[in-house]
């Protein structure tokens, strides 16, 4: 999707078979071991990237899973395949996540196909790149932090009528929370929002036995990257961090895995920081 001076277009993940070196999803070599056995799954933003790599991590360990998504029918078609491939259920979700409504329909329909609720994950996200503050609009500005915050909210307060102890909710934040980014402002205040959110949230659930955590992402290889960078920055994507080179889904899939285990039974509150080795307070 490409991001115009004259008419800039909200940049989500999308197209993923599309692209030139197609985002890994999972391992071949990934061993499944019925961490996630018989549990139920909904993902936000899970049609590509990290959200299709979790859902498909997701059901190689034995969840079926609800995917949640915008509009990129053929990505979702596709991410249902991979997640059918290996033996389990995937329901499909169309509609935007800015709307309470749908949030809670999504929830609903979730639970009258399954019969119930185990791991939320809230990983929808958009981004509208720009330099200079004074350039972000107020209708970008709405649209990021309704998708990227407000959702979360909109979602788990519906998820927590069918969530019971050992059950999970999962965040997607991201590495601009803790060091900035001068082109994503509001993105990044939005992801700094999700990590208190998260904190937040853990506090008030720990009593009845349902964690919540969160993941924060460096540069990961998705749909998300060409659509937001050209030329020489896409080039040198990735390159800076000590691993020096982008992280693939599949290296942040089984972060979700982790959290939504009993193997993370004694975390919650906790981000888990999948970033090619840069070093971050938090």
């Amino acid at each position: 999707m490409e991001i115009s001076k004259k008419e800039k277009q909200p940049v989500q993940p999308g197209k993923q078979n599309q692209m030139k070196n197609a985002p890994i999803t999972i391992r071949d070599d990934y061993k499944g071991s019925e961490k996630l056995k018989d549990k139920i799954a909904i993902i936000t933003g899970g049609d590509s990237g990290i959200g299709r790599s979790a859902a498909v991590h997701f059901a190689r360990e034995g969840a079926d899973v609800a995917i949640v998504y915008l509009e990129e029918d053929k990505d979702a078609e596709d991410t249902k395949l991979a997640i059918e491939r290996e033996g389990r259920e995937c329901l499909l979700i169309k509609g935007d996540v800015r709307t309470e409504k749908f949030c809670k329909n999504a929830v609903k329909k979730t639970v009258e196909k399954f019969g119930k609720l185990n791991i939320v994950v809230n990983n929808a996200a958009v981004q509208f790149p720009e330099d200079d503050i004074q350039h972000i609009t107020a209708k970008h500005l709405q649209k990021t932090f309704e998708t990227n915050i407000y959702s979360f909210f909109y979602l788990v307060q519906e998820a927590m009528d069918h969530l019971t102890k050992d059950d999970v909710i999962i965040n997607t934040t991201s590495i601009t929370a803790y060091r900035g980014s001068h082109h994503l402002i509001d993105y990044a205040s939005t992801k700094g929002a999700i990590v208190s959110f998260t904190r937040s949230l853990s506090s008030s659930q720990a009593k009845k036995g349902i964690r919540v955590n969160a993941v924060a992402p460096g540069p990961i290889w998705t749909p998300l990257i060409p659509a937001t960078f050209k030329g020489e920055e896409l080039e040198d994507f990735g390159k800076d961090v000590p691993l020096g080179r982008p992280g693939q889904p599949s290296e942040v899939g089984p972060a979700y895995v982790f959290l939504a285990s009993q193997d993370s039974s004694y975390m919650t509150g906790q981000v888990l920081h999948v970033n090619g080795g840069e070093i971050i307070g938090g």
